[in-house]
């Protein structure tokens, strides 16, 4: 029998646990072990695995119709795409794969709208120190984080950064070279710090007064992670364009740039493609999920566990002051700091292998949790019980 690891690149730090079936907000591994999944194929499975909405939809349009290619039109993409576009108040749809070409879409937009409108020195892309944007090298560029960056010198250039939730820098870094700032609401990698409302605020005035367009990379705050569909219209400030990937499809490939009419022009035929961008299967999964999410009322229910969730963190922050700090994040997406000496690692590799419940390591010595929007009130307690217990027997 071939093992999981013999021949796929070891670039990954998997853990040693192989998993083939999900239900909810449960995944059992291959001895059919069950584990409570509070990390969400990092915030992807936004309605848990296996729903049976999702299969549904999948299994119809797989027998209908996989691929065209974008040389021609399909019906699921122009659905989906109005359906974005009506509820984001967007006028224009790009579909992709994934968050990262998302951004690399969103990159390429605000050079060539610049250029179409004959503003040749408007090239930079400004993005945030602790940002992340994605691994393709555009994408990698605007990720202001040298721990990626080692190794793949010389990255493009044209990319600047500025600090986080900096006002002051903020002011000083946009004039009329930037084509573009790009931002996340949550910075999710870094360890779930949230932006400042006044920082975004201040993005919007700076922008519109310099030229420059607006991003918000919602690759992982998007779709309902904070509350509200998308994380723009929790902080009420509207950027010029958003980009979408992970929990759109609820875990199938799928990205999307969603921009205004405004700068839409700035791509045009030929500018800019994707061969699967868009492909009926996976916008039909999106379909479907964005149907769920208004039958279960997810933005309420969302606000309900979330108050639930944060209100237990802090309790076991203000029980372990020596270990855990205080909470950050919105809606679904937490992050736990973990205080030196302890390692947030050893707390997560505790917590699955003694407990069965799954969240991940985020940024400087961070807990991350990020669960299917799904998630009860008994399993947020089951999961702030296991962090409870990894401590005492740790």
């Amino acid at each position: 029998m071939i093992a999981l690891e013999d021949h796929l690149l070891q670039n990954y730090r998997r853990a040693p646990v192989t998993f083939v079936a999900g239900s909810g907000c449960e995944l059992y591994d291959s001895e059919g072990n069950a584990y409570l999944d509070m990390i969400g194929g990092i915030a992807s499975c936004a309605l848990g695995h296996a729903h049976p909405a999702i299969a549904q939809a999948v299994a119809h349009q797989a027998q209908t119709l996989v691929h065209c290619s974008n040389l021609f039109g399909h019906e699921p993409a122009s659905t989906l795409a109005a359906e974005l576009a009506r509820r984001s108040g967007f006028d224009r749809v790009f579909f992709c794969n994934s968050g990262t070409e998302a951004n690399e879409a969103a990159i390429k937009l605000a050079r060539k709208y610049a250029f179409r409108k004959r503003d040749t020195q408007r090239t930079t892309i400004l993005s945030c120190t602790g940002g992340f944007h994605g691994r393709t090298m555009g994408a990698l560029a605007a990720t202001a984080n040298p721990a990626y960056h080692e190794g793949f010198a010389p990255l493009p250039g044209g990319f600047a950064a500025t600090p986080f939730n900096d006002i002051e820098a903020l002011q000083d870094a946009i004039d009329e070279r930037v084509a573009a700032f790009i931002v996340e609401p949550v910075q999710g990698e870094n360890g779930v710090i949230c932006a400042d409302p006044a920082f975004l605020r201040a993005a919007r005035e700076l922008c519109n007064k310099h030229g420059a367009l607006l991003i918000f990379d919602e690759v992982q705050t998007g779709m309902g992670r904070t509350g509200p569909l998308f994380a723009f219209q929790h902080y009420g400030i509207k950027p010029d364009a958003v980009t979408l990937a992970k929990a759109l499809a609820n875990g199938l490939p799928i990205g999307a740039m969603l921009v205004s009419e405004t700068c839409a022009g700035g791509l045009q035929p030929g500018d800019h493609g994707s061969t699967f961008g868009g492909s009926p299967v996976p916008c039909a999964a999106a379909l479907a999920h964005l149907d769920v999410r208004d039958d279960l009322d997810l933005e309420q229910h969302v606000a309900q566990v979330s108050e639930r969730l944060f209100a237990g963190l802090r309790t076991l922050a203000s029980g372990f002051p020596n270990v855990y700090g205080e909470p950050r994040g919105i809606g679904l997406l937490a992050g736990l700091p973990v205080k030196a000496p302890h390692d947030a690692a050893q707390i997560v590799d505790h917590v699955r292998s003694v407990f069965r419940v799954l969240v991940n390591k985020a940024g400087n010595n961070t807990i991350r949790l990020a669960p299917p929007l799904i998630v009860t009130a008994d399993e947020i307690d089951r999961t702030l019980q296991a962090l409870t217990n990894a401590i005492e027997t740790l």
